[in-house]
């Protein structure tokens, strides 16, 4: 028996959203999520406005259930639900963000059917898409095409535009060929398509040879620990003293370096119930004048039932820097007062954590600022940017047990080197499983552990000073550039329209 014809379409849509995250690591394949953007474009021209919606909702659930399909490790093996539940919160979170990656191409259908329109709305509205989820149901700002040119010469344009910038040219370079396939006799502007993608790429090249920051007169000492410890076994107090000792342990050789980093929430309880183990670590700090960033839950003292997810210094300054992005049902629960307790996935091991305040001063060490960001918080461009305007040295710790053996580290990691490459600053990284390791300023992983191992690992950083355009601005100039297209496109269709 013949499938029908739309749902052949609709399959293929499906299809081309799932082979997207081949581009990003650990794949590398930049030009199939080119042409995986290219296929959405092709089914989207020409149709009305709800079938742009439905085609660009198949395409998105094939995205996300390909390229976050970690998801049911996080909530199978380490939220405790069945396997079959797990199968169905993993459709359903596919499904839900499919429909938010689809909106703005609600749009579509009112642009202008004019290549040199559709050449300018497509990137546009790709890029308010993925704008989009980066804020709605607090964002996923997961697997964007930007993401696809870290390791190209593409990645020259981060200082300027972030990732945002990359992805619309990442859709830039789709649409183009998109009209190319679909009128190979009509095309009007071939020469364009081949000069606009030799200027984009030859202009990333001689923009990675500018240094947008400079060295300070003094480098660092790092070390970071990664102590590999079991999910289940975290939060246990029987395996409290043990994991304490641990850290311990991988710590002591390692008191002469600057800045030891510990990874997130590494401390197996509440800090003030330990106060023996913290002194002794203060004093340890103090013996060698060095700064220990660790890692663990606190709470507000006048407020006790606020706890947030914290980076320690323990130090005599006693700073002190607390997660402002936090996790849905990971570290609060959306709707609490009506769902927490239905299952055991809504009382996850430190689901109630409270938010940071917004305007945090970034540590102060040996001289330089060095600036904090806590797991999740790295995959948010414009809040990296901002908490790293002052600093020299980004220290991020992330606990990415909560991925298994998937995917998710390494797309992960891929992004912390996006915000090195957005900021020009270098990023040294903690996590429990790994990946752990430095990052140059021009966002090249320069050494790491390998993961699900206990170790650590030491080095120099060099902190660097300034600013990029980046920096400075954030990601508003493409989005405000991506509004104005879109809007003036749909008022000016009846005129650019023959």
């Amino acid at each position: 028996m013949n499938m029908p014809n739309n749902v052949r379409q609709n399959c293929l849509l499906v299809l081309a959203g799932a082979i997207f995250p081949l581009g990003l690591a650990p794949f590398g394949l930049w030009p199939i999520t080119v042409i995986s953007i290219a296929i959405l474009f092709h089914k989207l021209i020409n149709q009305s406005n709800g079938k742009a919606f439905l085609n660009s909702f198949f395409y998105g659930f094939g995205l996300f259930l390909s390229g976050a399909s970690w998801i049911y490790v996080s909530i199978h093996e380490f939220g405790f639900l069945a396997a079959p539940l797990a199968f169905t919160a993993t459709i359903i979170f596919c499904l839900l963000f499919g429909a938010i990656f689809a909106l703005p191409f609600v749009l579509f259908g009112y642009l202008p059917k004019t290549q040199l329109a559709l050449a300018l709305g497509c990137p546009s509205l790709w890029v308010l898409s993925e704008w989009l989820r980066s804020w709605v149901l607090t964002g996923f700002p997961w697997l964007y095409a930007g993401y696809s040119h870290t390791d190209t010469w593409l990645s020259g344009w981060a200082p300027l535009g972030g990732v945002f910038l990359l992805s619309y040219f990442c859709a830039l370079l789709s649409v183009l060929l998109t009209l190319l396939c679909q009128s190979l006799n009509r095309f009007t502007y071939p020469r364009l398509l081949c000069s606009l993608t030799v200027a984009l790429f030859l202009g990333g090249y001689f923009l990675q040879s500018i240094n947008w920051t400079q060295e300070t007169d003094n480098s660092l000492s790092v070390a970071l620990i990664q102590p590999n410890i079991p999910q289940n076994e975290k939060w246990s107090t029987n395996m409290r003293v043990s994991i304490m000792q641990q850290l311990a342990k991988q710590t002591e050789p390692l008191w002469d370096h600057d800045i030891i980093v510990w990874p997130e929430a590494a401390i197996p309880t509440i800090p003030e119930r330990i106060p023996r183990y913290m002194e002794s670590l203060k004093l340890r700090a103090k013996e060698h004048n060095a700064t220990l960033l660790a890692g663990a839950i606190t709470y507000n003292p006048e407020k006790q039932n606020y706890y947030y997810n914290s980076l320690l210094a323990v130090n005599d300054r006693a700073e002190q820097y607390n997660k402002t992005r936090l996790v849905p049902f990971g570290e609060y629960v959306p709707f609490e007062s009506y769902i927490r307790g239905l299952i055991k996935f809504f009382d996850l091991p430190m689901s109630k954590i409270t938010k940071g305040s917004r305007d945090q001063q970034p540590f102060s060490i040996r001289g330089q600022y060095v600036s904090a960001v806590i797991c999740y918080e790295v995959v948010y461009p414009d809040l990296v940017a901002r908490n790293t305007l002052q600093s020299s040295l980004i220290v991020t710790v992330s606990n990415d047990t909560w991925f298994g053996r998937s995917l998710g580290p390494i797309q992960h990691m891929q992004m912390v080197r996006m915000r090195a490459l957005e900021n020009a600053k270098p990023v040294v990284r903690a996590t429990n499983n790994g990946i752990t390791g430095f990052i140059n300023f021009k966002g090249h992983l320069q050494a790491s552990l390998d993961r699900g191992v206990k170790s650590t690992f030491s080095g120099t950083v060099q902190p660097r000073t300034g600013y990029t355009p980046f920096s400075m601005v954030g990601s508003w100039p493409i989005i405000i550039f991506s509004m104005l297209s879109c809007l003036s496109l749909v008022i000016l269709r009846s005129k650019l329209e023959p």
